[in-house]
This record gives C-alpha cells, structure tokens and sequence, in this order.
C-alpha cells in the first residue's frame, strides 16, 4: 500500500463517517479507529510503517491506530471550540498541496498564534506542483487560531487561520 492509496482510505473514512476499519493485504495488517483512546498495535512489516508514517498528518480528525495513539478528542469539547470558531474570520487554502509555515526550512515561522496581521501579509506558503504559493491574509486582525501543521498535506478549501478582526 502506497502514501497516496492509504490517504485516499483516510480520506473516504472521515467522508463516510467510519469510525472503525480494519484491512489485510498479504503481510499488511491495518486498523483504523476514530474517536477512541489507543487500542493495541497490530504489527506490521517496517517498510510498510516507513511508508505510512509521512501521511499521518492527512488523518487529522482520524487516529490511525498502527501510525499513532492516545486519547481523541472528547464530544463534549468539540460544541465550545465550535462557538469560539464561529467569531474568527476564517482563510481556507485555495489549492491542494503542502503548507509550510517558514519561508525555508528552520527559519522563524510567518505568523504565530497571537500576531497581528494586515490584509495581504504573507501568511504561509502552500508547494503545489513544485511551485511555492504565497498565501496572503484576506483580512487585518489578530491570529487566533492555526488550523494546520507544518509540512501537513492541505486540500482546497481546507481551514488554514482563524482571524479575529480589528
């Protein structure tokens, strides 16, 4: 199994809604649960976990069980993020590819949680095809909230900052 056929699995799991799925494919053991603690880790060839591990990041509202554990997020916490969210302005990638935050690897990251930024400040960068993509604010304000991790795959319309405007 391959980085881009395990994303496309994650990805049409968290579309579906299922919350457990289990698979083997000759010596591949693979088990996917959502929105419980850790379960046991089903042992799996090396080349195999080195291949899965890069695409960890795509599942962000999954826990892939053979990639990584420890608790979700609980029910009772989504509604009160959901209503702070509600007051942010809220930038969404325009293109899929890769979202950096830095300029180049180990330099200070554009923003951080708390800057304030004007409309048309370079936020991050997303690589889309090998080219870098400047993405700029569409709104001047504070950030208060950054959705995606450095080097995290990001597809169209994907949440990037939430703004709080001034």
């Amino acid at each position: 199994m391959n980085q881009k056929e395990l994303r496309e699995l994650i990805e049409f799991l968290v579309e579906k809604e299922i919350a457990e799925f289990e698979m083997e494919r000759g010596d591949l053991k693979l088990r996917i649960k959502r929105g419980t603690g850790a379960a046991p880790v089903l042992p799996a060839p090396a080349a195999v976990i080195a291949q899965a591990v890069p695409v960890a990041p795509v599942a962000v509202p999954v826990t892939a069980v053979p990639l990584q554990g420890g608790p979700a997020a609980s029910p009772a916490a989504k509604p009160a993020a959901a209503s702070e969210d509600a007051n942010l302005h809220i930038l969404k990638s325009p293109m899929v590819g890769t979202f950096y935050e830095a300029p180049t690897p180990g330099a200070p990251p554009f923003v951080v949680v708390g800057a304030v930024v004007k409309e048309g400040q370079v936020l991050c960068i997303i690589e889309a095809m090998k080219l870098m993509n400047e993405i700029e604010a569409d709104a001047s304000g504070e950030i208060a909230k950054i959705f995606v991790s450095n080097g995290a795959p990001v597809e169209y319309g994907m949440p990037l900052f939430g703004i709080r405007k001034s």
